[in-house]
């Protein structure tokens, strides 16, 4: 072998033996390494502790104060902790005292309990409670404000009587927003519910909403109450379930509750019900040229008819919604119209035969029969609802000039106001004007300008604009509308 090869062979044999001694210290190193536990808050390493059951046993010791407001046997670290079990060397380990300060001071501690998440339209609600039970009686209350508890029990049992000729059922209960619950550690900074009223209390009237209370005084009544404060007697039955209907006493004294109601959540409900339906008799007037002008005598008596109406709809949050759906219709009573006998001629000079005009005087409903009313003239949801609102007739079913009239505005919106969809207002010779709003698109037959007379054809019914289903919104007002006198469509019949 050659000098070379002898020195080659050489400096590989030392490099290869020191490669080995380097590998066998460095595994002598690692065998070596402490088992820690590596702990981090809010992402954030705090340092190294070698056992963490002693920690977890500080916290549940130290934080009395949290087991004794919430009635609970554990307390847990802050809800951003986490630890990690490693192994290392030439670290520097942390008592649990040293780590407990930190956490004290870097996040909040934890109890075990549920959180509801609630997912609205517009923005997510977590409720968080110890106990499933709390929600689920909360939840119980929160039906209860808006449907009776005979209607709700007969409707969980199964024992809704059966209509045989009117009434109602229930068909199915449910909430809008999806609900979910999830067994979770809670922040103790974040609010936790345990009694089941605070819970009831929120669902029912919101985060933000200071509960107002107002002291009954003699002759008062819910429906005074209810105007004065502006809401709605229906609202204010929510806000007050152990008052059953508008007519029930008030006593000198009580507290009630003038809250308007912003529910956390929608609880919606299908109807089918089976109704009677009024259909008017119309006045009409026959002409006699044998009989003296001053001559006027009911001849026919007007019958109001009444006919069997199944309907469906939905309830949402105690409102029923607009796109009422007429299932089927039967006669019960037959409509027979008045009619007046009225004489035709008069002395001055000669005889001259006279006739009858329509003024268009008398009011016409705007339209079809039979219909239901969905949402009445007053307080609704914190705002004033200046009109009625009806439903029932169909989608594009025909709308009524309510009076002779001149069109002054057929559009989107103009001169009714935003919300309304597609509108026509209507200026009459007596000092009135009619709103109607939310009309099907592409339905409207009067442009401004166009003389139109009762009963005439003006649109379809529709759910333009802000709507809640297939309706029409009627308001009358003397003077221009929301700057003279806004007057209730129903005292106008």
């Amino acid at each position: 072998m050659k000098v070379k090869d002898i020195i080659i062979t050489i400096f590989i044999t030392i490099f290869l033996t020191t490669l080995c001694i380097l590998c066998y210290a460095k595994h002598d190193d690692f065998s070596s390494a402490t088992e820690v536990y590596e702990v981090f808050i809010n992402g954030k390493e705090v340092g190294y502790i070698l056992d963490d059951n002693k920690l977890y046993e500080l916290i549940n010791n130290e934080q009395l104060e949290i087991k004794e407001k919430y009635n609970v046997d554990n307390v847990y670290p802050p809800e951003n902790f986490k630890i990690i079990k490693t192994s290392s060397y030439d670290i520097v380990i942390s008592t649990p005292e040293e780590i407990y300060t930190k956490m004290e001071q870097l996040g909040s501690f934890t109890i075990e309990g549920y959180t509801i998440n609630i997912k609205g339209k517009d923005e997510t609600t977590l409720i968080n409670v110890l106990d499933k039970n709390v929600f689920d009686e909360a939840i119980n209350n929160f039906v209860l404000s808006f449907i009776s508890e005979d209607d709700y029990s007969n409707y969980i049992n199964d024992t809704q009587k059966e209509i045989e000729t009117t009434g109602k059922i229930i068909e199915d209960i449910y909430f809008d927003e999806p609900i979910s619950v999830k067994k979770n550690f809670i922040s103790v900074n974040d609010t936790v519910y345990t009694d089941v009223n605070e819970l009831s209390q929120f669902l029912l009237f919101g985060q933000n909403n200071k509960i107002e209370r107002y002291s009954v005084e003699s002759g008062d009544t819910i429906e005074s109450i209810s105007e004065d404060n502006k809401l709605n007697y229906k609202e204010f039955l929510i806000a007050n379930p152990k008052y059953t209907s508008k007519d029930s006493l008030l006593t000198i004294g009580d507290k009630v509750n003038i809250t308007l109601i912003n529910p956390v959540l929608t609880l919606s409900y299908n109807v089918s019900e089976v109704m009677d339906s009024e259909i008017p008799f119309e006045k009409k007037i026959e002409y006699d040229s044998s009989k003296s002008a001053s001559f006027s005598e009911i001849t026919t008596a007007g019958i109001t008819g009444i006919t069997r109406v199944t309907m469906k709809y939905v309830v949402k949050n105690g409102e029923t919604q607009g796109g009422v759906e007429k299932i089927n219709e039967i006669p019960i009573v037959e409509k027979v119209d008045q009619v007046t006998t009225k004489g035709g001629y008069k002395y001055t000079g000669g005889y001259i035969t006279g006739e009858y005009i329509d003024t268009g005087s008398e009011w016409g409903w705007p339209t079809n029969y039979p219909y239901v009313l969905t949402s009445y003239y007053g307080w609704r949801w914190g705002a004033f609802h200046a009109g009625i609102d009806i439903s029932g007739t169909g989608y594009n079913s025909p709308i009524y000039a309510a009076l002779d009239g001149t069109v002054l505005s057929a559009q989107w919106e103009g001169m009714c106001g935003t919300g309304g969809g597609y509108c026509i207002l209507l200026e009459h010779d007596n000092g009135y004007y009619t709103i109607y709003a939310h009309l099907a698109e592409g339905s409207l037959k009067v442009k401004v300008g166009d003389k139109v007379s009762r009963g005439q054809i003006i649109a379809g019914m529709g759910s333009t604009g802000y709507s809640t289903g297939t309706h029409l919104h009627f308001g009358v007002s003397y003077g221009m509308p929301y700057r003279g006198m806004m007057i209730d469509p129903l005292t106008l019949w």
